[in-house]
């Protein structure tokens, strides 16, 4: 059972500047449904691709095949998105970190089906988040501490309910203490001040959304 490594996920929503994601050599890559074409562009081949493959054309699919890649093929009618379906596939391979590259903007829809994937009960013990290498986005615990630069914006979402108890460090903006609702718009767009900010809170989830500044994203390039 894999424990250090991790597994990317590359969906097929919008990709602004694919180069800014940050790959790691020893990545297990998942091509999900269309996201190969991401994948593709940045010169890398997938471990495993799964969906219903409407978005794969039936030779890039024997191409992945003859370079050694697991498929994992699904009826179109499903209960699951493809996105879900490579997630079920990362943790039922041993993955406990895991993050989804490109699986945001184009379809409201579908960003709105991904990000609630955040929610699972089952993730408790993973390590989930969404990363294009320009922005992240993830479900706090109970306290964290990230690494930022100055102007680098930081978005705190309440979700599923109120979040409680906020308190952060590092940004223009402070909570002490504080309650979100959601309802509310209080907690976008904060800004880093800093190389680093922190958040704590208590009842409640809270969705963290992490805009980076392009300068850094490159200095972060492998």
């Amino acid at each position: 059972m894999a424990t250090k490594k991790r597994a990317l996920l590359f969906a097929n929503g919008e990709a602004r500047s694919p180069y800014r994601l940050r790959l790691l050599p020893d990545d297990y890559r998942i091509a999900v449904d269309g996201g190969l074409r991401h994948l593709r562009g940045l010169g890398l081949q997938p471990h495993l691709l799964v969906g219903d493959f409407d978005s794969v054309s039936a030779a890039e699919l024997e191409s992945c095949r003859q370079e050694g890649a697991e498929v994992l093929r699904y009826p179109s009618q499903k209960d699951q998105t493809d996105l879900e379906l490579a997630l079920d596939a990362a943790l039922t391979r041993g993955y406990r970190e895991i993050v989804i590259a490109f699986g945001l903007g184009g379809r409201l829809d579908h960003s709105l089906g991904n990000l609630a994937l955040l929610s699972r009960p089952d993730l408790k013990e993973v390590s989930l988040r969404f990363d294009d290498g320009e922005t992240e986005v993830f479900l706090a615990g109970a306290s964290f501490r990230a690494a930022c630069q100055p102007g680098d914006i930081v978005s705190l979402l309440p979700w599923n309910g109120a979040a409680r108890d906020i308190t952060t460090t590092g940004l223009e903006y402070p909570l002490k203490g504080e309650t979100l609702l959601p309802w509310q718009t209080r907690g976008v767009s904060n800004l880093c001040t800093g190389e680093e900010f922190s958040v704590s809170h208590g009842q409640g989830g809270l969705l963290v959304i992490h805009q980076r500044q392009e300068d850094v994203i490159q200095e972060n390039k492998t």
